[in-house]
C-alpha cells in the first residue's frame, strides 16, 4: 500500500508559499478559485496513486472541519 508523505521535504518551504502567493495576486475570488483547483487536479495527475489521493484528501478534509 503506498503511503501519503507528510513530512516537509521542501528545501525551502517559504520560497513554495511565497510562489504560491504570487500565483493568486490580483485575482478575483472566483479566479483563484480556478487556479486552485487546476493546481490540484496536476499534481493529482503527478501524483497518479488513488490511494495516496485518497489518504491526502481524508486528512485535508479531517483538518477543515
Amino acid at each position: 500500500m503506498a503511503q501519503l508523505i507528510t513530512e516537509n521535504r521542501f528545501a525551502s518551504p517559504d520560497a513554495f508559499y511565497e510562489a504560491l502567493i504570487e500565483t493568486h495576486r490580483d485575482l478575483t475570488p472566483e479566479q483563484s478559485a480556478k487556479v486552485n483547483a487546476k493546481l490540484i487536479l496536476l499534481l493529482a495527475n503527478h501524483i497518479g496513486d488513488m490511494e495516496v489521493l485518497q489518504q491526502a484528501m481524508t486528512i485535508a478534509r479531517g483538518e477543515a472541519g
